[in-house]
């Protein structure tokens, strides 16, 4: 097991789909205020939760996709947090893949660090926990949002959203995803 490759694994899944929905639809996300991005993610969390105890699904994706959302979702919300509100709002597909990629090079730096430091905790986890994690992150990151993204002592809210989309790498890693 090599975390490095299968996160990139992962990674590469996710990013090829949001590249194709790129082209799909434009940058469209960019309408989006953070908060409603923060609630995109929770929304996805909390399907993967109900999913979680309920065992069943009516709608047909399943768990996977919508931790893939997740980390897509994470992303956007990143890029909008340095993205001027008034900026163009359409961006070029090359322009955002760099963003993704820049992003993304981020978070795994700040994985790898992590991970050395917890010595890879996160393998001897449950699924579960990692949706709990990210639920737990969520409800930290719309406090940090209605402080007007104002923090005393806590980490800001990039930090959040890189922990979300870690938790939520993993947790696709432990389904096998990178296989």
């Amino acid at each position: 097991m090599d975390t490095s490759t299968e996160y990139d694994q992962v990674i590469n899944y996710c990013r090829t789909l949001f590249l194709k929905k790129t082209k799909d639809y434009g940058t469209s996300w960019r309408v989006m205020r953070p908060t409603s991005i923060t609630d995109q993610i929770f929304i996805k969390a909390q399907r993967i939760r109900t999913l979680e105890v309920k065992k069943v699904t009516k709608v047909g994706e399943g768990i996977s996709d919508e931790y893939v959302g997740i980390i897509n979702y994470c992303v956007i919300a990143m890029l909008q947090l340095e993205l001027e509100s008034d900026a163009n709002l359409e961006l070029p597909v090359s322009e955002a893949e760099a963003k993704y990629d820049e992003k993304i090079g981020e978070t795994r730096d700040l994985m790898l660090a992590k991970n050395h430091d917890y010595g890879e905790a996160w393998r001897d986890m449950r699924i579960s926990s990692l949706t709990d994690l990210i639920l737990t992150k969520l409800h930290r990151v719309k406090q940090i949002e209605d402080n007007d993204g104002k923090t005393l002592v806590s980490e800001g809210l990039k930090a959040n959203y890189q922990d979300m989309l870690n938790y939520a790498v993993f947790a696709l890693i432990k389904m096998g995803l990178a296989a």
